[in-house]
């Protein structure tokens, strides 16, 4: 599970005798605490439901889960909650690898060549996709979004569920899916190719309330983010243009709800 890193990303060496040589875990490593992390992940967006579900004194049935897993204020407390259980994992991985925790996830920025190149590349891609979702005659944005924001908007929380959107899910993502996980298995048998298509698809099986014609979209944009990710070795690059493409998708949901 380890071996010597690629000159772009290897992180400074200690004088011999002083600490032991930093590393990357390689494929089976970087599954196993793939696992992990999203397990954090999870556990920290889920207490929140299981707190609100349990301090609304209404009976744990499936109508109950539905009410709040639609609930646009809980879901945006949901998504940030995520942040500091995956960044506490994300920490310890990267100590026991011995490599500093910026430096593993190439949390380095961008030239303002790449972000231009980013942000024209995800526009010409969600141009593509709107085309495909008329001319197919699907709807541009899944119909449940509509609903969390109207009630995010409701609850007053409207700012919330756009800072859980734009800033707390892609720093969530991005740090797991092109951070960790692109880093780990890029430099294991799968390569960055193998990488990239792997970790896309592991953040594709992480939007599962989609349907498959939103789970292809999510997909492709996987690949985009993984081969800017690959060509500028910056995960902030690909934090950045997510979040701007949620950002993006939270104001064409904004308008069809207020169009609807």
């Amino acid at each position: 599970m380890t071996a010597a890193e690629s000159p772009a990303d290897v992180a400074p060496v200690s004088p011999p005798g002083k600490s032991r040589e930093p590393r990357v875990w390689k494929f089976i490593g970087t599954s196993l605490w793939g696992v992990a992390l999203f397990g954090a992940m999870f556990a920290g967006q889920v207490a929140v439901v299981a707190y609100f579900l349990v301090t609304s004194g209404e009976p744990m049935d499936t109508g109950a889960m539905t009410a709040l897993l639609t609930n646009g204020r809980i879901i945006s407390l949901s998504v940030i909650m995520g942040l500091p259980a995956i960044l506490a994992m994300l920490w310890l991985a990267t100590r026991l690898s011995r490599t500093p925790f910026a430096d593993y996830l190439a949390l380095r920025w961008p030239s303002w060549r790449m972000l231009a190149t980013g942000v024209a590349s995800m526009v010409l891609l969600m141009v593509a996709w709107e085309v495909i979702s008329r001319v197919a005659g699907r709807e541009s944005s899944p119909g449940f979004m509509t609903d969390v924001l109207k009630t995010a908007r409701a609850d007053g929380a409207l700012w919330l569920l756009v800072f859980a959107f734009c800033v707390a899910a892609p720093i969530v993502e991005e740090f797991f899916a092109r951070g960790f996980l692109y880093r780990g298995w890029s430099e294991s048998f799968l390569r960055p190719a193998g990488a990239i298509l792997l970790s896309s698809a592991v953040w594709t099986l992480m939007h599962l309330q989609y349907n498959w014609f939103f789970l292809a979209q999510v997909f492709s944009i996987g690949l985009l983010l993984g081969y800017l990710r690959y060509r500028s070795n910056s995960t902030w690059l690909t934090v950045i243009l997510h979040g701007l493409n949620n950002l993006a998708a939270t104001i064409q949901t904004i308008w069809l709800a207020n169009n609807s």
